[in-house]
């Protein structure tokens, strides 16, 4: 919009000492014209003071120029004029200049349901800006009745979390929920879907993970078709899906169901469509893993590759299995060796997680590290052949898992073992992380913590170079 400024506003007040100050300025010329014709006339001198008078007005007038020229060009001065607000008047004197004192603050996540008619949204607004509080982004889910809105909010760090339920309450909100948020949840949300799509696609088993990210803290389990005994488990859901108020179904695309449940916050169908878009996009692009890998070289100069596995692997998977002792699968599968290779198809699946193997010089599987998905808890589980035990295949295997783990936001890993399996016990020992210890009918279970992990760098590791298909 142009500011236009009216020529009424900008004219100068007349006054009339000005016209009596031109006509006494304007008498005492003709005055002294008078003089000086009646001297130039009558007077000796009088062609000398022509002269004069001359140069004396050619004179000024050349001064007056230089100087109407030189302040032609000044900013106009603006004069001060003071603002006064309900605590000040004309007559109070100027508050010394303060600088807005810091205020520690918080990120939260809330979400509130109101009802649908006008105003209401406004009214939770003036509250937040009542209580200091700075709206960052902001969602609206329309409901059949009512309207679910997400906020991402900066408050005080004074303010907690129960006083502003109370207040958004008070404003017409309800079924409201809160939580504290971070600064990666400051991306808005079209960029951060974007972004957990391009992970989908690039690798199979990211669908999990972003499911949980963009739903925020739920549990995920997905429920085969077939157990795995091989019989049906009933478990299909349709090919649109099933939005049950705190659970959500979807038809996994390699067969069965993906079951996503968060009792403490209903799913509005905004996040269903969404969920489901994730879902059908990963049905469409069918099965994939990255395809880079890393060749290593161990301390007795062997080289070993280290690469995703998937399904497809399963053929060397189980070949692997008919080289290891009976003692070795006992050890990692806790149950009746006859019953190993019925799990290898689970393993595999990049639903339940991400399988990293090694193979040798010669393209031979000795060795398998998985990463799985259990429900919001996250699992590592390592299988060596046992001619190739002892030589820091697990533990390279196990360091890389927990990294993933820690780039996914996993809190924390755990391993299910037994306290005769030294190996194992070592090679979590060697991650230099907090752990806790649990024994249940003797069955060990480690548990590391993820909060205070170092970096890789930090560990020792073979001699690795990295090359791509």
């Amino acid at each position: 919009m142009t500011d236009v400024t009216s020529s009424k506003s900008t004219r100068r007040p007349h006054h009339w000492r000005h016209d009596l100050i031109e006509l006494a300025a304007l008498f005492t010329a003709v005055v002294v014209a008078d003089t000086i014709a009646k001297t130039i006339v009558k007077g000796p001198e009088g062609p000398y003071l022509l002269v004069f008078s001359a140069i004396a007005l050619v004179a000024t007038a050349g001064f007056h120029t230089w100087w109407a020229r030189r302040h032609s060009h000044a900013p106009p001065v603006t004069p001060a004029v003071p603002i006064l607000d309900e605590h000040t008047g004309p007559d109070a004197e100027p508050a010394p200049d303060e600088a807005p004192e810091a205020v520690e603050t918080v990120l939260w996540r809330m979400r509130t349901t109101v009802d649908d008619t006008p105003g209401s949204l406004a009214a939770l607004c003036m509250v937040l800006a009542r209580l200091g509080v700075d709206i960052l982004t902001l969602q609206t889910h329309p409901l059949t009745a009512g309207t679910v809105d997400e906020f991402l909010l900066r408050a005080p760090a004074h303010l907690s979390a129960d006083h502003l339920a109370h207040e958004i309450a008070a404003a017409g909100g309800r079924d409201t929920w809160t939580e504290r948020a971070d600064t990666h949840d400051l991306v808005d949300t079209p960029t951060r879907v974007l972004g957990l799509a391009t992970r989908t696609a690039l690798d199979a088993a990211e669908l999990p993970l972003a499911l949980r990210q963009l739903l925020g803290r739920c549990t995920l389990h997905s429920v085969p078709a077939v157990s795995l005994t091989g019989r049906p488990t009933g478990e299909q859901a349709p090919v649109e899906g099933v939005l049950e108020e705190t659970v959500m179904k979807l038809r996994d695309p390699s067969g069965g169901t993906l079951l996503i449940e968060r009792p403490y916050l209903p799913f509005t169908p905004t996040e269903f469509a969404r969920a489901r878009a994730l879902v059908e996009l990963d049905a469409r692009l069918g099965p994939r893993v990255p395809r880079s890998q890393d060749v290593l070289t161990l301390p007795e100069g062997n080289e070993i590759t280290v690469r995703r596995a998937d399904q497809r692997d399963l053929v060397a998977a189980r070949a692997m299995h008919d080289r290891c002792s009976a003692r070795t699968l006992s050890l990692r599968y806790h149950g009746p060796v006859g019953d190993a290779d019925r799990y290898l198809d689970h393993l595999l699946s990049p639903r339940f997680g991400r399988t990293l193997a090694v193979q040798t010089a010669s393209g031979r599987l000795v060795a398998l590290g998985h990463l799985l998905w259990d429900g919001d808890e996250t699992e590592v589980a390592l299988l060596v052949e046992d001619d190739w035990q002892r030589r820091g295949i697990g533990s390279e295997l196990l360091g890389r898992l927990v990294a993933m783990a820690e780039e996914d936001g996993c809190e924390s890993v755990y391993a299910v073992t037994q306290a005769s399996n030294t190996g194992m016990v070592a090679a979590m020992r060697a991650l230099n992380l907090p752990l806790d210890y649990q024994i249940e009918e003797g069955t060990l279970v480690i548990t590391a913590r993820l909060d205070s992990a170092p970096r890789r760098g930090e560990r020792s590791q073979p001699q690795a170079r990295q090359s791509e298909r």
